[in-house]
Order: structure tokens, then sequence, then C-alpha cells
């Protein structure tokens, strides 16, 4: 399968904003399926079972194929796709956010309510980390422990990612490699152990590079 590049956010997160007495809290999850995403709208209902609304909204699928909102007793149009369009403006898919609503007491009107909607899942996304998720090719790379530091500084200050590392009799970094990067990474292997080493492709995977969209 032909991996893409993509964004979504690095974890979990959870932000509150006060608009004029009215409490938003707004949740947002990493999902992989609309299943997951409905079992995290669930579990927030449950928790805030007395609030006055809970306005969810997700996007599944790297091509955006599934998207979903509510406004979940608010005016059409004001609470769940303020939510929709604040994750497409960033680009994030696989994820879910709840954004629940406890009533202050002063009505806020259409606009105030979109601002609001809109403003608490921008927060939430921003306090979850953006990430870009960037397709990589794992390969597990042994050498002899006694040049297996100098790899790896050389590996570190060339800006190689090394996710894990196994010490046995060998030592096996494994990294994960950008495209364009596979052939560099080699080389600088290869002339570091004068050869002696082995190089062995596990597949493609996704690496995750935190963004600023700020």
């Amino acid at each position: 399968m032909l991996l893409v590049e993509y964004n979504t956010v690095a974890g979990p997160a959870e932000v509150v904003l006060i608009e004029k007495k009215s409490k938003f809290i707004a949740k947002v999850r990493p999902v992989s399926s609309a299943e997951e995403a409905e079992a995290f709208i669930e579990e927030v209902k449950k928790e805030h079972w007395n609030a006055t609304h809970n306005c969810p909204a997700y996007i599944i699928g790297v091509n955006q194929s599934i998207q979903k909102f509510s406004d979940d007793g608010e005016p059409s149009g004001t609470a769940g796709m303020p939510i929709l369009e604040m994750m497409k403006a960033y680009g994030i898919v696989d994820a879910a956010i709840v954004v629940t609503r406890y009533f202050g007491g002063t009505l806020l009107g259409r606009g105030g309510l979109v601002r609001a909607y809109g403003g608490a899942a921008k927060a939430a996304l921003l306090e979850a980390g953006i990430v870009r998720m960037l397709p990589a090719t794992q390969v597990r790379v042994t050498v002899d422990y006694g040049i297996s530091g100098k790899v790896q500084n050389e590996l570190i200050n060339a800006g190689i990612a090394i996710t894990d590392t196994e010490y046995m009799t060998d030592v096996t970094y494994v990294l994960r490699l950008l495209e364009g990067e596979e052939q560099r990474a080699e080389d600088l292997v290869r002339e570091v152990t004068a050869g002696n080493y082995l190089w062995e492709v596990e597949g493609e995977f996704y690496h995750p590079i935190p963004i600023n969209p700020d």
C-alpha cells in the first residue's frame, strides 16, 4: 500500500474556555476509525451527562473519506460545523473533537457560538500538538559494539531518526528514513564501519514530524 503524507494530532488533549459565563470544554483524541470516534464521543457524553450540549466532529482517512459532526441541540451550523471546519483548516484527519458546553445564562448569538466552538476546537488542537505523518522506510542497522558509539553520533549529527537501539553481542539501531535519506544514511554507516555492518530493510511506516501551524 502506498503511504501518503497527512496531518493528525500528536495525542489527546483537553482545554477549558469561558465565554460570557458559559464553560466550553474541548477534548481531542487521535482515532483510526468511525467506531473509535463514536466510542470517544459516548465516553465524553457519559462524563458530561449534565452538560447543556456535547458537540462532536471527526474526520477519518487520509482522503477525509469519513466526516461527521453534530450541533447537539445548538442552532444549526453553529457548533459541530465550526469544529469540523477548524480541523479542515489544519488538515487534521484521524482525530475526533468533542466540545462540551455548560450554559452560563447569557445567549451568545449565532456568531458568538461559531467563534466559541471553533475557538475551543482550535485551542484543543494546538494543545494536543499537530504532527505531519511522513512515509518512512524502517531499517535495522547492526554494527560491532566497539564502533557503535561513533555510528550513533554520526547518525544523530546527520539528523537521522533512531527509534530504537538493541544491545546484544552487536548493536542494532532501528532507523526511520524519510524519502531521500536512505542512501545517505547507508553511505554514512558504510564509511564509519569500513563496510562492516548489516543493513536490513523492514518495510514502510509513518514517521511523525511536529509542525507549528501558527
